[in-house]
C-alpha cells in the first residue's frame, strides 16, 4: 500500500470509549497500567443468572456528546460511534467548514447492531399482544448501518458511508477497506472503525453457552487470561474505536499531527466453521502475511502485533500458530499484547480498539501487557509480554482480528517518516 504511486493514507485522530474509560487518554492509561475492565454485569439483573461478567462502559451520558433529542433516536452502539468520532475530529484538528465533505468517507462497521433495542422491543411487542412497538423509529434505531450513518448526519459528512459487518473483525475489516478508499483517490479523510453495545442477557447468554465465557471466580478482574494455560473463556464487552484516515498530502498540506500510517491490509476467510478456528491456522496466517506483504515490508520489519487473542483454549493457541507460521523464527524475537484481559471482547470495536493501541505504542514507545499471565502454556510459547507494560521503539505494528464464521482481517501501522 505504501509505495504504490497513489495516495499514502496517515492516520490524524483517534477516539474511543471502552470499559476502561470513554476516551483516547484513558484508554490507553489503562492499558498501559494493566488495569481491568471486567466485573460484574450491571446491565441487566444476574441473580440466578449463569454468566455474570462484561466489560462495561461506564459514566456514558450520550447528552455529553449529542442533543438529547437526538441520542433518543439511536441505539447504544450508535450513540458510541458519534463520541468517538467526535474526539477524533477534534483530536485531527481538522475543520470541516473548510473541506469538501463530499469527500469525507464514514466506514464503521457493527458486530451486533442494536442488538438491545431488539431484546427490549421484542419483550414489549409480546406484551402489547404483537399490536404496538415501543417507537415508530425501531427499525432506523436497530439496524447495524446506523452507526456509520448517524455520525455522517451529526458531522455532516457526505462521502461514502459503509457499514461492514464481520463478527468480531469488523472494526479491522473497516479501517483496512476505509485506508484503500483513500489511496485510490475514492475519498480524502475518513472515519473509520468499530463499534458495539451487546452487553444484553440474550446475547451473553447466547455467548455463554458456546463456551465463551469465563467463570468469575474470586475476582472478575483475573477471569480473563490469554495465551495462559489456564485460560477459559473472555467475556462480552462494549465499546467503540474510531480513527481519521487521510491522504498524506491533504495531512502535510494543512500542518497536521500525524502519528502513524496505515501501510498495509490483509484478509482471509477460513471456510471452516461458524465459531472455531481452522485447526492449521492456514487462512489466520495468510491474513498476517498478506497484511505484511501490501506493506512491502518483510517479517523481520514487525516489531509488536495487538493480538484478538480471546483467551479460550482453542483460539489463543490457533493465533500462536499463525504468528509463527506467518512470521517463521522471527516470532520468537516480537512482543505480542492480549488486551482484551482488560477489556474483554468488545465485538465488532475490537479490532479499531487494538489499532489505537498499536499507534499509540508507536507514538509512546510502551507496549501494554498481557495481564493474568501466570501460567505458560507450552502451545503457547512467544513473548506475550506479561503482566507489566514494556518500554520499547516499535515501528512497525499489527493488529489481528478474527471473526465468527471465519473471516480474518490484520491491519499494518508504521512509524511516519515523510
Amino acid at each position: 500500500m505504501r509505495n504504490n504511486p497513489t495516495h499514502r493514507v496517515v492516520i490524524t485522530g483517534m477516539g474511543a470509549i471502552s470499559p476502561l474509560g470513554n476516551s483516547v487518554a484513558e484508554l490507553w492509561d489503562g492499558l498501559i497500567a494493566g488495569r481491568s475492565g471486567i466485573d460484574y454485569i450491571t446491565h441487566f439483573d444476574i441473580r440466578d443468572f449463569p454468566y455474570v461478567i462484561a466489560g462495561e462502559v461506564k459514566q456514558f451520558d450520550p447528552r455529553n456528546y449529542m442533543e438529547a433529542k437526538v441520542a433518543k433516536r439511536m441505539a447504544r452502539f450508535a450513540q458510541f460511534a458519534v463520541a468517538a468520532a467526535g474526539e477524533a475530529l477534534r483530536d485531527s484538528d481538522l475543520n470541516l467548514d473548510q473541506i469538501d465533505c463530499t469527500q469525507v468517507a464514514v466506514d464503521i462497521g457493527t458486530g451486533l447492531g442494536g442488538v438491545a433495542v431488539t431484546e427490549e422491543e421484542a419483550l414489549y411487542f409480546e406484551r402489547k399482544e404483537r399490536k404496538r412497538l415501543s417507537t415508530a423509529l425501531y427499525l432506523p434505531i436497530y439496524i447495524c448501518n446506523m452507526a456509520a450513518c448517524q455520525v455522517a448526519m451529526v458531522y455532516g459528512l457526505h462521502g461514502p458511508t459503509i457499514a461492514p459487518v464481520a463478527a468480531c473483525a469488523t472494526g479491522t475489516f473497516a479501517i483496512g477497506e476505509a485506508a484503500r478508499m483513500i489511496h485510490r483517490g475514492d475519498a480524502l479523510l475518513a472515519l473509520a472503525g468499530g463499534t458495539d453495545a451487546g452487553v444484553t442477557a440474550m446475547n451473553t447468554m447466547a455467548f455463554g453457552v458456546i463456551g465463551a465465557i469465563a467463570p468469575p471466580g474470586d475476582n472478575p478482574a483475573q477471569a480473563i487470561r490469554p495465551f495462559d494455560a489456564r485460560r477459559n473463556g473472555t467475556a462480552g464487552a462494549e465499546g467503540c474505536g474510531v480513527l481519521v484516515l487521510e491522504q498524506l498530502e491533504h495531512a502535510l498540506a494543512r500542518g497536521a499531527r500525524i502519528y502513524a500510517e496505515v501501510v498495509g491490509f490483509g484478509a482471509t476467510e477460513d471456510a471452516y466453521h461458524v465459531t472455531a478456528p481452522e485447526p492449521e491456522a492456514t487462512y489466520t496466517s495468510l491474513a498476517i502475511s498478506r497484511a505484511i506483504a501490501d506493506a512491502e515490508l518483510t517479517p523481520q520489519d514487525v516489531d509488536y502485533i495487538s493480538a484478538h487473542a480471546t483467551g479460550t483454549p482453542m483460539n489463543d493457541e490457533s493465533e500462536t500458530l499463525a504468528i509463527k507460521r506467518a512470521l517463521g523464527e522471527h516470532a520468537y524475537k516480537i512482543a505480542i499484547s492480549g488486551i482484551k484481559a482488560m477489556l474483554g471482547h468488545t465485538a465488532g470495536a475490537a479490532g479499531a480498539l487494538a489499532l489505537i493501541g498499536c499507534v499509540k505504542t508507536i507514538e509512546t514507545g510502551i507496549i501494554p501487557p498481557t495481564i493474568n499471565y501466570t501460567t505458560p502454556d507450552p502451545q503457547c510459547d512467544l513473548d506475550y509480554v506479561p503482566n507489566v507494560a514494556r518500554h520499547a521503539h516499535v515501528d512497525v505494528a499489527l493488529a489481528s482480528a478474527f471473526g465468527f464464521g471465519g473471516q480474518n482481517a490484520v491491519v499494518a501501522v508504521q512509524r511516519f517518516v515523510a
